[in-house]
């Protein structure tokens, strides 16, 4: 049961294992293509199509009167979850006899939630990892029988969701070829946090933030939605950013003011001839920068064709 592509590695395990699997469920085809008239099924769809697995992806289990006998006329042993964005009842829940486990892409219980991957990156976490865990009916709250651990670093939220996908599907293949060996462990009841669903406004960079928490904002919104500024009245997409003059990205890690960058540069301000801007602490330098309806390019290639002089309050 999966959706995006964080989940196709997950559903090819299962299969190189040698486990049979009966069905594929992940949510409908949306509307995509040219002028978002044409369906376009979920990467989990295609690829389990492409395997000869049967696909189902009912709008939900609680108003659909055939969703729930279709699933447990299945007598699947487990269901796998791996970010299936659809809530499952209980008697969902309870319908495999080893229930549903969960791939899920951050440590428990420090993000549950929509979108653990982005806020972890945002609040500065050192590391993260992927947990394997028994679905109960509270969101994210149920116990943990595997997980594994990574270092962030300076990776983007699409460099973490291929690594911890891949680390998912490894472990739910380990924790399914011996249950009893990975019994289930109650999460600790402190560190709760919940990663609430990224709003696309959040993408736009925060130069009011320091340097360091806008570097963060480029990487955890790579490769979606897309970190941005806007200089007159045109929107210009960060994929990557550099701290300047090389801060550290540690909270401990003291920055400069904008008032030691230069005399009268504020928050947004272009402080040089190659597109650092000032923040609340230190600056910020975009190396790779995408205007709309064209490709990825260097800074020094945007300021070639575009002039972006010191001075400019973005």
């Amino acid at each position: 049961m999966g959706t995006p592509e964080f989940a196709v590695p997950v559903l090819d395990a299962l299969v190189e294992a040698g486990h049979d699997v009966v069905a594929a469920y992940s949510q409908p085809p949306r509307a995509g293509g040219r002028r978002g008239k044409a369906l376009t099924p979920s990467p989990v769809h295609a690829r389990a199509e492409a395997l000869g697995i049967e696909v189902r992806t009912p709008l939900s289990f609680r108003k659909d009167p055939e969703a729930l006998p279709a699933f447990q006329a299945l007598n699947a042993d487990v269901a796998v979850v791996a970010a299936y964005g659809l809530i499952l009842p209980q008697a969902v829940l309870d319908a495999p006899r080893h229930g549903c486990l969960n791939v899920h892409g951050s440590l428990l219980p420090r993000w549950r939630g929509a979108a653990p991957i982005q806020r972890a990156i945002l609040a500065g976490d050192a590391e993260t990892g992927v947990g394997i865990m028994q679905m109960e009916a509270g969101l994210d709250t149920g116990p943990v029988r595997l997980e594994e651990r990574t270092p962030i670093d300076g990776k983007t939220a699409g460099d973490l969701t291929a690594e911890l996908s891949a680390m998912g599907a490894r472990l739910m293949v380990t924790v399914l070829a011996d249950l009893d060996g990975h019994p289930p462990i109650a999460q600790p009841e402190a560190g709760v946090t919940y990663a609430a669903k990224i709003d696309k406004a959040e993408a736009r960079l925060d130069f009011s933030r320091s340097a360091v928490e806008v570097e963060r904002q480029v990487r955890a919104f790579n490769p979606a939605p897309g970190a941005f500024f806007e200089f007159q009245g045109e929107r210009f997409r960060v994929h990557a950013a550099q701290l300047f003059p090389g801060e550290s990205r540690g909270p401990e890690s003291p920055a400069a003011t904008p008032e030691t960058l230069g005399p009268g540069f504020r928050r947004g301000t272009v402080i040089d001839d190659k597109l650092t801007i000032a923040c609340a602490e230190g600056a910020i330098r975009p190396t790779l920068v995408q205007r709309a309806g064209r490709g990825v390019m260097t800074s020094r290639e945007l300021l070639n064709g575009l002039n972006i002089p010191a001075g400019t309050q973005l």
